[in-house]
């Protein structure tokens, strides 16, 4: 298979969220001696860009979104260690801390968000369900975040997204950490009243205003 083809056909299997193809395609990029990094950028994210478009426009819907997802880390997850041993990396765009509120144990949502963000070049530190705020605060601190992303599905865990705005001023972080938030009853409006940075409606969003929050549009 010709370079370009192949390319076509990494791009094709995440917009129809083959994770088997795509996990087989990856394979075939290393036995042939292809840049893994050239392979991810100029063949699934190729795809994943395409799917985003379609998401946004909503001529895709949240399960194609989730398949999506899941080819990206089937691909990532033969290629990264190709480009360890290589000593290559992708260009990472900044460090998200992700986690859902105190007492919120809805994962789906920020785990798609997480594998979005990854596959967009972000490094993504995911901390699970129902998140002590110390925890959150205390990771940001370890990994140098960039972003913290608290996410809650109720309304009656939503006091967590304002509790780390707080928590990370009270930690010295708030001026070099930004918080993004969101979930089912998030809105503009409820991050702007809390004091975090920005608001993410979905997924594809969320990668969207990560980027523009670490300076990477484009």
């Amino acid at each position: 298979m010709q370079t370009e083809a192949l390319f076509e056909a990494m791009a094709r299997s995440i917009i129809e969220g083959d994770a088997d193809a795509a996990a087989e395609l990856a394979r075939r990029a290393v036995e042939a001696g292809l840049d893994p990094l050239e392979a991810i950028n100029e063949g699934f994210v190729r795809g994943i860009d395409h799917v985003g478009e379609e998401f946004s426009c909503e001529n895709m819907f949240l399960p194609e979104l989730v398949l999506a997802g899941e080819a990206m880390k089937a691909a990532v997850g033969v290629l990264e260690p190709e480009m360890a041993k290589a000593g290559t990396a992708r260009q990472q765009h900044g460090t998200v801390v992700l986690a859902a509120a105190p007492g919120d144990i809805h994962d789906i949502g920020k785990s798609l968000v997480g594998t979005m963000l990854s596959a967009s070049g972000f490094r993504v530190v995911d901390l699970g369900v129902d998140v002590p705020i110390a925890k959150v605060v205390d990771t940001a601190g370890e990994v140098d975040a960039d972003i913290v992303g608290m996410s809650a599905l109720l309304t009656t865990t939503m006091s967590g997204q304002r509790e780390v705005v707080g928590a990370l001023d009270e930690a010295g972080l708030r001026s070099k950490v930004k918080v993004m938030v969101g979930g089912a009853p998030a809105t503009p409006e409820w991050a702007e009243e809390i004091g975090a940075d920005a608001f993410g409606k979905d997924a594809i969003d969320a990668v969207a205003v990560a980027r523009r929050l670490v300076g990477a549009e484009g």
